[in-house]
């Protein structure tokens, strides 16, 4: 078949380029310009003027700015996070860390990949300008005005750095109990031809289909009494769970689980169970032909669930506000909490740059792993 008749019609193409040119609109233009508004004074950022809220006038005339050297530079570094991103962390992943403890591998390069570029764009960047400007002439003259100052107000007279730690905590505990407990449990189903293996699966999905109030607030008793019933085994420093992470945690798994369960069940079934009868065959026990022959072909399906299972303690909100104490926050009800207390345009510029701060580890975390992600949704993730 030529390549001419695999070519998708005029019309379809036009439908495709509109419903794109729909998404950026809805979705993708508000991210982008909350991200500019972030970066100025409070009087361009709500300026009538749409060219003022990109130039930034004002936020020029008070000092702050980036020139034609600062601009390219730091686009050259973002190109270079992406290009790492894509093309080195991978292939140093696997030359470095064995297959058992990839994540590991995973986890320090994303953090090493978010950390650098955010010293290298907002620390390395203006240490250079300021370094050559006798040099540069009219590329050194600022052009768009620029501002950081709501993200120190926000992350460092607010205190937000210690919501960022919470939510790490969080989504750390939910990813780890989640994919090690679903690792396991998806491997017995997926092998498993008993009707119990189906009918574990369908209570799964009914718990999961519970509105996240009513695991709250079955869960709220046993949390707010934890000191009382622990102090048995604990005595009278027996700790209140309520409040706590430890307790988001919990819940969170619980809502997780069986979505966890049945994804990598999916994952598992696409696996043949020749390779566990032929690592049997070569003298490895059940757990064995799991963890040295299934698991090294599965790391894709992992991935892939973890992120689902990464974003869900990530982004929510409700559970972690109604257990969560004013001190333990996390980040999304704590920028909820900022939206809420506003009473000044400056105030409304630093709860705006929070918003924006929470997007920054998603975006690297999703270019790091994109290719794990596409392997895994295309090797049977959403398969029945």
């Amino acid at each position: 078949m030529s390549a001419r008749a695999l070519q998708q019609p005029l019309s379809l193409r036009l439908t495709s380029g509109v419903f794109l040119a729909m998404w950026c609109v809805i979705a993708a233009f508000p991210i982008l310009w909350i991200m500019v508004q972030s970066f100025k004074v409070p009087v361009d950022a709500y300026d009538s003027n749409a060219l003022n809220v990109i130039l930034g006038p004002e936020t020029l005339a008070r000092g702050h700015g980036m020139s034609l050297f600062q601009i390219l530079i730091g686009a050259a570094m973002l190109w270079l996070t992406f290009h790492l991103a894509r093309k080195t962390l991978p292939s140093l992943v696997h030359q470095v860390f064995d297959s058992g403890v990839q994540w590991i591998g995973w986890v320090i390069g994303v953090l090493a990949l978010t950390i650098g570029a955010i010293v290298a764009l907002f620390g390395v960047v203006p240490w250079l300008a300021g370094l050559l400007d006798p040099y540069l002439g009219p590329f050194g003259t600022n052009v768009i005005g620029v501002t950081t100052e709501h993200y120190k107000t926000v992350w460092v007279e607010r205190g937000f750095f210690r919501n960022f730690q919470n939510s790490l905590i969080v989504t750390a505990g939910v990813v780890a109990i989640s994919l090690s407990v679903g690792t396991l449990a998806g491997y017995g189903l997926a092998r498993s031809g008993s009707k119990l293996a189906f009918w574990i699966l369908i209570i799964a999905l009914i718990f999961r289909a519970l509105p996240h109030s009513v695991l709250v607030a079955g869960y709220l008793p046993v949390f707010i009494s934890s000191s009382e019933w622990l102090a048995p085994i604990l005595g009278e420093n027996a700790p209140t769970l309520y409040g706590k992470p430890f307790a988001v945690i919990a819940v969170l798994v619980a809502i997780n689980q069986p979505f966890t369960i049945w994804m990598l069940r999916s994952f598992f079934q696409n696996i043949p169970a020749e390779l566990d009868e032929a690592a049997r065959v070569d003298g490895c026990s059940h757990f064995q032909a799991f963890r040295r022959v299934i698991m090294p072909v599965m790391w894709p399906g992992v991935i892939t669930t973890g992120l689902f299972s990464f974003l869900l303690a990530y982004n929510d909100f409700l559970v972690t506000s109604l257990l969560l104490d004013a001190q333990n926050q996390t980040m999304v009800p704590a920028i909820a909490g900022m939206f809420n207390r506003e009473t000044t345009t400056t105030d409304q510029v630093v709860a705006v740059a929070a918003a924006v701060s929470i997007t920054a580890p998603l975006f690297f975390l999703v270019m790091a792993f994109q290719r794990q992600i596409v392997s895994g949704l295309t090797a049977g993730a959403v398969k029945g």
